[in-house]
Parts: structure tokens; C-alpha cells; sequence
């Protein structure tokens, strides 16, 4: 009984060090998720995905969620991470970058000049849809850039802010609101969108997506980490609209 008992306990033991757990922003869904199956069908271990705001899951982690990786959609949150040792510094790189595009659903298409002078409250009726400008990147890039070009303050008070940049994409794909500001890639995986102008990235600051090791990251998760940021990952990250930053570095 004693040795039956000891192989479950092994049996355990190896089952939970083959579990990597990933947390990573919303706006990776579709590829994180393929580049996970693709990897268990390489190797013997199971990965698992949670999705959503980076500002969410930065929080989970420093509270003691079980995550091994984290992919942030901004260097704040992972700063966040850093400043309470809740990341391994020396695994951190500069993974992906990503731009904002102005939405709108298919069946009511909009044009939009992003330029200072536009009339933006004027060109649409309603709400506009955004990740929550207080602790969304994306909804934070997007304040950045209408502050910038005089737009924030007309539209202050139409908002309708989401808990994530996915979260903002549907309110547009059901037509709850007329425009909405997500990233380019999230725009490419959805047909129920039409993009109506993309925002410069002179206008806010870099959208970088920094992945790093948690603190108690098992010892196969940087196998992982690694895998993301091969030439194969790079080719489906491509494939979604994701770019290289103009900058990947290795802290």
C-alpha cells in the first residue's frame, strides 16, 4: 500500500511540474492559444491560458495566483510586477508590439481623420468603446493619444469603458456602440469590424508587450518562454498583426 501511495504522490508530483500556467493580455488570446497547443504537441506538458486586462492579472500574480509566465500588454504593469519581486528580471524581453485602429461594426462604416481639428464628437452618435482609460493599456494609450490630438475632452463625457481591450471589441461587434479603440490585431480577428483609421504611435508612447518569468515559475516554464519567442512563434505572431519592437531587449 505504501509503495501504491508513493507512485500516486509521484504521479502527482510530475503531473502538476508538467502544468505550465500562462497569464497574458486579452489581446493575445488567439495566438497564445495556438502557440500553447502547438507546444504540448511537442513536448509533454500541458499548458494553461488565462486571459485578460494585464492591470487584472498583474494584480493576480502579486496576490499569489499560480502563473508562471506573464505577457503584459504595456511595460507598467510588468514595472509593477518588478518593483514587488513578483518577476524573475532576468528573463524579461521586449516580446511584441502593436498599434490602436478606430472600429466600427461592418454595417455602419465611418471615416475618420486622426488629425488635431477633426470634429471626432461630431462624426458619430453614442458611446465610444475603450479599455478603461485608468488601468487598461489600451484605453490608456488611447487617453494619451485624444489628449494629444484635443479629442479627450469632447468625448469624456461618451465613454463607455471596458475591463478589457476584448471587452471593447465586442460592445463595436454588437453594435452597442458605433466606434471603439482596440489594437490592430484585435481588429484582424474579428469579421464583425471594419477599421476606420489607425492612430499613429507618435501620439502615445510605444505599445510594448514585455513577457517575463514569474518568481515561482517551474523550471520548465522558461522552455516556454523561449518557445514564444522563436522564429516559429514570431511567424504566427506576425500572421495576427503583431510587430517586433523597434527596440527587444533582454533585461
Amino acid at each position: 500500500m505504501r509503495t501504491l501511495l508513493l507512485a500516486i504522490w509521484c504521479s502527482a508530483a510530475l503531473s502538476a511540474a508538467d502544468n505550465l500556467v500562462i497569464f497574458a493580455a486579452a489581446s493575445t488570446t488567439e495566438t497564445v492559444q495556438a502557440l500553447a497547443k502547438a507546444y504540448e504537441a511537442e513536448h509533454h506538458v500541458t499548458v494553461t491560458c488565462s486571459f485578460g486586462s494585464s492591470s487584472t492579472l498583474a494584480k493576480q500574480i502579486e496576490q499569489g495566483a499560480p502563473a508562471d509566465l506573464y505577457l503584459s500588454a504595456d511595460e507598467k504593469w510588468m514595472d509593477y510586477l518588478a518593483d514587488k519581486k513578483c518577476i524573475v528580471d532576468a528573463s524579461r524581453v521586449d516580446l511584441l508590439a502593436n498599434e490602436l485602429v478606430l472600429i466600427t461594426p461592418v454595417a455602419k462604416p465611418l471615416k475618420v481623420t486622426v488629425e488635431k481639428g477633426f470634429h471626432i464628437a461630431d462624426a458619430f452618435n453614442g458611446r465610444l468603446a475603450l479599455g478603461d482609460p485608468t488601468n487598461v493599456p489600451a484605453g490608456v494609450y488611447t487617453k494619451e493619444a485624444f489628449t494629444t490630438l484635443g479629442w479627450w475632452e469632447p468625448l469624456s463625457a461618451r465613454l463607455a469603458p471596458a475591463a478589457d481591450v476584448r471587452a471593447a471589441l465586442k460592445l463595436v461587434e454588437l453594435g452597442e456602440t458605433d466606434l471603439g479603440v482596440v489594437y490592430a490585431t484585435d481588429a484582424h480577428a474579428s469579421t464583425k469590424v471594419a477599421i476606420a483609421a489607425t492612430i499613429p504611435s507618435t501620439l502615445h508612447a510605444p505599445i510594448r508587450y514585455p513577457l517575463a518569468l514569474t518568481i515561482t515559475a517551474k523550471p520548465t516554464a522558461a522552455a516556454f518562454a523561449t518557445y514564444l519567442q522563436s522564429p516559429a512563434s514570431r511567424s504566427v505572431f506576425t500572421a495576427a498583426g503583431f510587430t517586433a519592437p523597434e527596440a527587444a531587449t533582454t533585461r
